[in-house]
């Protein structure tokens, strides 16, 4: 009852915040995103029936507290499904620096549930495996089915799942991720979400958002599409400052870089930032233009990586065990 599993890490298109139910992670609203890769994390998982208790290892390190118990929801509702009682053993590593808002918690607990799953022999889908990942971090959800995926809301698994959009931008768009190595705290700023003042109007429009970056993306529309993503993540800003904690998570170095994707957007270069809760930055553009945007943005003085679109999580060959 052992398993091995890879997820990619989510960049927020249309993005949620918030949750009408923090137990089952249900967000107020739907959210579209996209996979990057190669960035990825690997998780091993073991059901150990003679183990005393669970063990949770990220990156080499014990995982207690908060960390633990959003790992237990997602370990507990498994064992629940699959009527097994042994404890766990689950080991995880990043490729990429993890909690500066470049998505891991999206791929540790997609990879985390595709592992689980697997390894408690349950035969599911990915949309189902989505409900599972979902209970640790509602952006794993769209890690699950990845590429271009629109999570569902909804007040149960049988709405509440993520699925794939298939789109021709998947080929084309390669994202510049400018690394700016910030802390951030993303739990807290969903807890108080619905707090801030700008959240009733941000639900106002978040719908026809929906829409209309679904409608982009069947159209393959570049400029459309991460115009969208662009002023999302001004929105979603907009509301985690005025919540209760004022939360900034923007650095110098990530306004510096929006100034420079306006300067190469005004000299005809298709490019668009993008942030999630985090002060790192994700700058889309195409193949043909991806040189010129990697070398605008290292110019600003922050380590960049090229990424490209990431498939699902999949399950990994024996030999690729992390134990």
């Amino acid at each position: 009852m052992k398993a091995t599993a890879t997820a990619h890490p989510i960049q927020g298109l249309i993005k949620y915040h918030g949750m009408h139910d923090e137990e089952l992670r249900l967000p107020y609203h739907d959210s579209i995103s996209i996979c990057t890769a190669p960035s990825h994390t690997t998780t091993t998982v073991e059901f150990q029936p003679d183990a005393a208790a669970d063990v949770y290892v990220i990156g080499g390190d014990r995982v207690e507290g908060r960390g633990a118990e959003r790992i237990d929801s997602v370990v507990n509702h498994v064992r629940d499904r699959a009527g097994v009682t042994h404890p766990v053993r689950l080991e995880s590593e990043n490729s990429f620096p993890p909690n500066i808002g470049f998505g891991s918690s999206a791929s540790g607990f997609a990879a985390a549930a595709m592992a689980l799953s697997t390894a408690a022999g349950l035969e599911l889908s990915r949309p189902d495996v989505s409900t599972i990942a979902r209970r640790g971090s509602a952006s794993a959800a769209r890690a699950v089915t990845g590429a271009f995926s629109h999570l569902f809301s909804g007040m149960n698994d049988a709405d509440c799942r993520s699925e794939r959009i298939e789109t021709d931008l998947e080929d084309d768009l390669r994202v510049v991720a400018a690394h700016v190595p910030a802390y951030k705290e993303t739990e807290e700023a969903h807890r108080e979400a619905a707090e801030s003042h700008m959240f009733q109007a941000r639900l106002a429009h978040i719908h026809h958002q929906i829409d209309a970056a679904r409608d982009a993306l069947y159209d393959a529309d570049f400029d459309r599409a991460f115009e969208l993503a662009e002023h999302d993540s001004l929105s979603l800003a907009a509301t985690t400052m005025t919540g209760p904690s004022g939360w900034v998570y923007w650095q110098p170095a990530t306004i510096s870089v929006f100034n420079t994707v306006r300067e190469l957007r005004d000299d005809g270069v298709p490019a668009y930032f993008s942030t999630d809760t985090g002060a790192s930055v994700y700058v889309n553009t195409t193949v043909d233009h991806i040189d010129a945007v990697e070398d605008a943005v290292s110019a600003v003085g922050v380590d960049t990586d090229v990424w490209e679109v990431g498939g699902p999580a999949e399950v990994r060959p024996e030999a690729e065990s992390l134990f």
